[in-house]
């Protein structure tokens, strides 16, 4: 039963919330989304990648506080989601995913103690280079396949034709928890709704921020002209839910100067994934979470004296949430 606690909680900490009960609507919404939009192979991964993750950070003696709130789950789901959908390939693949979960603990490990000396958190940093890493080595491996979602091309401009949006209420609907659903790479509205609900069950602070987040970037995508369909399917909103909970509820205090500050780091978030797509699509890289990573950083060392501190201080590589004065 500790196990299973551990490993619903990790699931939570993926929106960066150490709740069981959430971390069981997670899992849930994605099964769900994945039989609705015939990606099963999707859920079975997160599943399998969130059990071996936590295994390892037991079998290797992590810190029990941080096994506890589900730190060495989170970043393994993710990976176990990611593989199914941007590699293919027969019994091989699940072996390179479990390969792959079990690595994203001990990076998440090496991260955390590399980031923890000026008290900042890994978040999914260590699901971010794993992934790129499996990704990018299977191009030399006869038996893991890259999926067509990982063919690589040069950046181009977007024609208007793919920028203009037919935006009805039924496109903003969508768009608003599409956005929270591809968090774990599903696109379906009804698992947004679901994800919403998980987090409304942790926090209500966080379940509005990540609508506040997702509805702030879909109005900066669609008024840059950014391609209408990728936007629909919530691929430009995903770091921005993730950035508006992590600074606006997590790390931050709730207040109207932390919402400002929060939609300021949206902001930045938007236009990072953007730049992020444009580099990595000669090299097939998906970008995964990377936009939310490097904006959440950056917002949150200014409030840092960038002075190392004792690494006791921070409990198992994560910043303890609520340690700033409430102002951004």
């Amino acid at each position: 039963m500790r196990f299973v606690d551990t490993g619903l909680e990790g699931a939570g900490q993926v929106m960066l919330q150490g709740n069981a009960a959430t971390g069981l609507l997670f899992l849930v919404g994605i099964w769900w989304g994945a039989v609705a939009t015939h990606s099963v192979p999707v859920a079975v991964g997160a599943a399998l990648g969130l059990v071996v993750s936590t295994a390892t950070g037991m079998l290797l003696n992590s810190d029990d506080a941080s096994m506890r709130a589900g730190m060495y789950g989170f970043n393994g789901i993710l990976v176990g989601a990611a593989i199914p959908t941007f590699l293919a390939g027969g019994a091989m693949l699940w072996v390179y995913l479990v390969l792959g979960a079990a690595a994203s603990t001990v990076v998440f490990m090496a991260v955390a103690n590399v980031f923890k000396t000026w008290g900042a958190p890994a978040l999914t940093a260590p699901f971010n280079l794993v992934t790129w890493l499996l990704v990018l080595a299977a191009f030399q491996f006869l038996r893991i396949r890259t999926s067509p979602l990982a063919e690589g091309q040069f950046p181009q401009h977007v024609g208007a034709a793919a920028a203009r949006a037919d935006i009805t209420v039924g496109y903003l609907w969508d768009t608003l928890f599409r956005n929270v659903s591809q968090v774990f790479l599903i696109r379906d509205t009804g698992t947004g709704i679901v994800f919403v609900i998980a987090l409304l069950v942790a926090s209500r602070w966080a379940a509005g921020f990540a609508l506040i987040g997702s509805a702030v970037a879909t109005a900066v995508v669609l008024g840059m002209g950014a391609d209408a369909d990728a936007i629909g399917n919530g691929l430009y909103g995903f770091s921005a839910v993730l950035t508006a909970i992590a600074l606006g509820t997590v790390f931050y205090e709730p207040s109207w100067r932390v919402l400002v500050y929060t939609i300021f780091a949206v902001l930045v978030t938007v236009v990072v994934h953007a730049a992020l797509l444009s580099a990595f699509a000669p090299i097939s890289l998906p970008v995964g979470t990377a936009a939310f990573v490097i904006a959440t950083w950056l917002f949150l060392l200014p409030k840092k004296r960038f002075v190392p501190v004792q690494h006791d201080t921070i409990r198992g590589g994560a910043a303890e949430p609520r340690q700033s004065s409430g102002s951004a």
